[in-house]
């Protein structure tokens, strides 16, 4: 059975996914929507670290892999856009996200990675 502890938290993580999808369905950024929100930039990146390193402890039930990329990913930044180019791999967009696998990414994890994605877009 849950204590209260658990059951709070589970609840701020429900709120905060709900505020994302709200923001990608706003079409607007992420500065953009939470200036409209009134709520701080920096909050909505750590709830967004949080739900990400949720969902990976979740799909790989190891949590140690939460503050990882998973094997085969690269995280994709603007110093590193010309060199995508010349990248073996595939790059998956869904919604506003992109998601860059290659030949060693785990499949199994890539594919509950894209299926979150898609219920939350």
């Amino acid at each position: 059975m849950k204590n209260t502890r658990e059951i709070a938290a589970e609840y701020r993580m429900s709120h905060w996914a709900e505020i994302m999808r709200q923001r990608v369905k706003s079409g607007l950024s992420i500065t953009k929507y939470c200036e409209r929100e009134g709520m701080h930039v920096n909050r909505y990146h750590y709830w967004q670290r949080r739900l990400r390193s949720a969902a990976v402890k979740e799909m790989t039930g190891k949590p140690e892999l939460a503050q990882l990329p998973p094997v085969g990913w690269t995280q994709v930044s603007a110093a590193e856009e010309s060199q995508k180019d010349e990248e073996v791999g595939v790059t998956i967009e869904i919604g506003k996200c992109r998601v860059r696998a290659d030949e060693t990414t785990d499949t199994e994890i890539l594919t509950k990675v894209c299926k979150v994605l898609v219920e939350l877009c």
